[in-house]
């Protein structure tokens, strides 16, 4: 064989190796990318009518730091701040940030607003008393554990169409869009840490508050001065908790606000027509 066809049929071969092996080289440098950075959300905005039923859900107003985590062109982040608040859009994509900035000033809310492209998983959320988003359920349950850590009690979360897992939502609706299409609003409220031993005083009395929490579901028992009352009600929402407690013929009605270690609130002793309400303040042991 001569040199040219043994050049030629080398040549050949290479062609169909590449593009046998080409798919594969792009697939896993995609699944690369998105076990990198967890990222891979495709941008679909969303319905005006979905936004406004998100920002009203969590009743975002004058004194709200909105953060729109994945903010797209920025609709979410702009209709927050002609709400009056202040509005803070993070992306990758550096065209989504131009755009978003573009509709800022076309909205004239660019003094109330930043977009920065950032990872998600990087930004600060820490000073947000809203998190807005439109990810991916994967990606919601990844972040999960960063809103747990470093957003404060009672900050309040909406997702579009994506829950977080078994992270129940405190609320769930729908809204239908200018297309006919129902959309799927996810609200939560990040709870505070009401779990452990709890202690207080009443009229001289002794109580024991045991409580086991999961996410803003919690199951307690009570004892006062050694024995066991029946609990109903209990409820943690943000910093605030409240439960009732029954002993014979009186009721104790418990409202509370959860500020690290202690509690402090009122409660309400319905005992005939002795009725009374006391100041209540309980320590974690």
């Amino acid at each position: 064989m001569s040199s040219y066809k043994r050049t030629k049929l080398v040549k050949e071969r290479f062609y169909v190796l590449k593009q046998l092996l080409i798919p594969f080289v792009f697939v896993g440098l995609f699944t690369l990318q998105a076990e990198g950075q967890d990222l891979d959300v495709p941008y679909v905005p969303t319905p005006q009518p979905v936004v406004n039923k998100m920002l009203e859900v969590t009743n975002v107003e004058p004194g709200d730091y909105v953060i729109d985590l994945g903010s797209g062109d920025g609709r979410i982040v702009v209709t927050a701040a002609k709400r009056g608040a202040v509005g803070h859009g993070v992306d990758l994509d550096p065209q989504r940030i131009s755009e978003a900035r573009a509709n800022a000033e076309k909205n004239g809310v660019e003094d109330r607003v930043v977009f920065l492209q950032e990872d998600i998983f990087e930004t600060d959320i820490r000073q947000a008393s809203v998190i807005t988003m439109y990810l991916l359920t994967s990606v919601n349950r990844k972040l999960r554990p960063r809103l747990f850590e470093d957003l404060r009690p009672g900050t309040r979360i909406v997702s579009h169409s994506f829950d977080m897992g078994d992270w129940e939502p405190d609320s769930t609706m729908r809204v239908e869009s200018s297309t006919g299409r129902n959309h799927t609003i996810y609200y939560w409220i990040i709870p505070a840490d009401a779990s452990g031993e709890w202690s207080w005083d009443v009229e001289g009395d002794n109580f024991d508050l045991s409580v086991s929490q999961q996410y803003q579901k919690i199951d307690i028992t009570l004892q006062r001065s050694g024995s066991s009352l029946e609990t109903n009600h209990a409820v943690v929402k943000g910093q605030r908790i409240s439960f009732t407690a029954t002993d014979g013929s009186q009721r104790y009605v418990y409202s509370g606000r959860i500020e690290g270690n202690s509690i402090t609130g009122t409660v309400q002793i319905h005992d005939g027509e002795n009725d009374r309400v006391l100041d209540w303040s309980a320590t974690k042991n």
